[in-house]
C-alpha cells in the first residue's frame, strides 16, 4: 500500500485523540487512561498525608491587597480562556447563552 493510500484510508480524528502507537492498547493524549490513574493516586496520597484545611487558609489572601491581585489576575486568566468560563459572548457563563 502506498502512502497516498494509506492517507485516503485513515479515519479522521477528532481534538485529542492520537492513534495507537507501539500495541500497548492503551489510549494517550489527553484522555490517557494512565496519566488519569496517576493523578488520582498522587491527589489520593496528598489528601491522607497533609492537613488539607491548612493547605487552603495558607492560600488565602493575606490582606485585601493581596485578595485584589488575586482576583485581578484570575480576571486575565479567564480572558485568555476559552472555556466554557471565559466570560466571552457564546459561552455558557459570557454573553447571553
Amino acid at each position: 500500500m502506498s502512502a497516498s493510500d494509506r492517507k485516503r484510508d485513515a479515519k479522521p480524528q477528532g481534538p485529542g485523540q492520537q492513534q495507537a502507537q507501539g500495541g500497548g492498547g492503551e489510549q494517550q493524549g489527553e484522555g490517557s487512561y494512565s496519566g488519569t490513574r496517576q493523578y488520582n493516586e498522587g491527589l489520593k496520597k496528598h489528601m491522607n498525608q497533609h492537613d488539607i484545611e491548612k493547605e487552603a487558609l495558607d492560600a488565602a489572601p493575606k490582606d485585601d491587597a493581596e485578595a485584589s491581585e488575586m482576583e485581578d489576575a484570575e480576571r486575565v486568566g479567564r480572558s485568555k480562556s476559552k472555556g466554557e468560563d471565559s466570560g466571552m459572548p457564546g459561552t455558557r457563563s459570557g454573553g447571553k447563552d
